[in-house]
């Protein structure tokens, strides 16, 4: 006589694998949401950018300024330099140190652009270490206390 078990006819199989359909759904929503907020996130705002307080750091002894007057013309140190001669300058004023800071400052009406181009000519010269000069600025009386100006 042969003979057979019953499991229960009416149970299904488990099954070990993982619908992966609804994960891939998820992610790309995802995807989309981020593709959407992404750019958004990137708004250029308008900002009132506060004045720098910074502490002033010590001057080294021979400092070497490069400064770009008012008519855009080139001074090293005391002395004008045309555009052109400028890295055979620099190389004679720094004895061929390529690592000493040079000190880049500009009159305030100098284009932006001609400040760029200057620095070009300095990186082109291969002196890397570029200090921007600007004024130290006090920081503002604060009133006295209880609203009331000196007298």
């Amino acid at each position: 006589m042969a003979g057979g078990l019953d499991n229960g006819g009416d149970d299904l199989a488990e099954n070990h694998e993982i619908n992966v359909t609804p994960f891939i759904d998820v992610m790309l929503v995802l995807l989309i949401i981020f593709m959407v907020a992404a750019p958004l996130s990137t708004v250029d705002v308008a900002v009132d950018l506060p004045v720098a307080q910074a502490k002033p750091q010590p001057r080294p002894d021979k400092p070497l300024y490069l400064t770009v007057k008012q008519d855009l013309s080139l001074a090293l140190g005391n002395d004008d330099v045309p555009s052109a001669a400028l890295a055979p300058m620099l190389d004679g004023a720094t004895k061929g140190d390529r690592n000493q800071r040079i000190f880049l400052r500009a009159d305030k009406t100098v284009p932006y652009g001609e400040l760029m181009r200057v620095m070009n000519l300095l990186r082109a010269a291969g002196y890397l270490k570029v200090a921007l000069v600007g004024l130290e600025q006090t920081p503002p009386a604060t009133p006295p206390v209880g609203g009331e100006a000196a007298r």
